[in-house]
């Protein structure tokens, strides 16, 4: 499959429903692993990367879960279609820079992706929709074990698998799940809560991870810590804190919707004007303008199957899509056209919010947008 065929195929992840899906867009857990006998990738030269990816590749190719899948060196991508990659949340932004010696095996559904000679040898991830991260680790788990009957990979018995950041070693795992909180950041508890899961252990970061901003007020959680705790453990802490956020977030738009009603349709409904109507649009201003309209399918302002088309636009929207889309080199100016175009056709037979269908708030639905 060339990277041409891969790109059009379905964003399993994105396209498919989960649990708790309407806060929780994904979950992500990703596995860090180095083969025994070689420099992390940081410190090997070209010629012993390109060894390492000749003994990884093929490993991972031949698994029964990469049946049908992307396969390919970074030297031979385009940086469009890396950065597409990127903005799928398939590959990371510092993999995106690599060249020789470095490369990615991703299977047909997008739901599992290995990266090789990022930061470590092996960079594996399983990604689901909604909060599934028993499941996704379990996924991943799977193979993890396939691999190591044909890769040995770099284990002390005393401090757990070895990788080139000490903030990975032990477990290696980082499990994540993405969620869509705009309840918490327009009655401005986000601070807050933030910095609550924080002293529990746990990072907060951007859309696109580490060093990102909170576009389209998606935020993704995460563990800090892999030494000295087993996997399931904090799957699990990680998995009650997620729960916990769900219910903050359920609570911070219920209570919007009673006591600012008026401000929650009129974000709404003039998210969905702009976005309706606009000739021009920058990312950041399409991902927030989508976010409130995702916001107001979640409370009943439009049919719930609109949540979809609009997790689809979040990626859609983003500048290397709108470039693939538009199969020519654009200016931003021209980025900026296309991108509104493209989403105006998306939502073209959308009905305007029906605050009427909206959750109650005491003082019955307004009729303003």
């Amino acid at each position: 499959m060339n990277v041409d065929e891969f790109l059009k195929s379905p964003m399993d992840w994105v396209e498919t429903e989960g649990p708790h899906r309407k806060i929780v867009m994904s979950s992500r857990v990703r596995f860090a692993r180095n083969i025994r006998g070689f420099a992390f990738p940081g410190w090997a030269k070209k010629a012993e990367r390109q060894r390492v990816l000749e003994v990884i590749r093929p490993a991972v190719e031949q698994l029964p879960e990469m049946a049908r899948c992307f396969s390919a060196t970074m030297d031979n991508l385009a940086a469009i279609d890396k950065q597409v990659l990127v903005e799928r949340h398939l590959i990371s932004r510092e993999h995106a820079a690599k060249n020789v010696g470095s490369g990615v095996v991703i299977n047909d559904l997008g739901t599992i992706s290995v990266m090789i000679n990022e930061e470590d040898h092996l960079r594996m991830q399983a990604l689901k929709s909604g909060l599934q991260l028993k499941e996704v680790f379990n996924v991943l788990d799977k193979v993890d074990t396939e691999l190591e009957e044909h890769l040995e990979y770099a284990f002390s018995p005393r401090l757990g698998y070895l990788t080139a950041c000490p903030t990975n070693v032990g477990t290696g795992m980082r499990a994540s799940a993405m969620l869509h909180l705009p309840g918490m950041v327009i009655s401005e508890q986000i601070n807050q809560v933030i910095q609550a899961v924080s002293k529990l252990g746990l990072a907060v970061r951007g859309l696109y991870g580490e060093g990102t901003e909170a576009l389209g007020n998606v935020f993704q959680i995460s563990n800090q810590t892999t030494l000295g705790e087993k996997e399931s453990d904090v799957i699990d802490r990680l998995n009650k804190v997620v729960l916990q956020l769900i219910e903050h977030e359920e609570n911070a738009r219920l209570s919007l919707l009673e006591k600012k009603p008026r401000l929650v349709y009129d974000q709404v409904g003039r998210a969905y004007g702009i976005l309706t109507n606009a000739r021009t649009m920058n990312s950041k201003e399409a991902l927030n303008l989508l976010s409130l309209v995702r916001m107001g399918v979640e409370v009943g302002m439009f049919p719930s199957a609109v949540q979809i088309t609009m997790d689809e636009l979040f990626i859609l929207s983003q500048p290397a899509h709108v470039q693939k889309t538009a199969n020519r080199k654009l200016t931003a100016e021209e980025r900026d056209a296309v991108r509104a175009d493209m989403i105006r056709e998306r939502l073209k037979n959308l009905e305007r919010p029906r605050e009427e269908n909206a959750e109650s708030s005491p003082n019955g639905p307004m009729k303003t947008v």
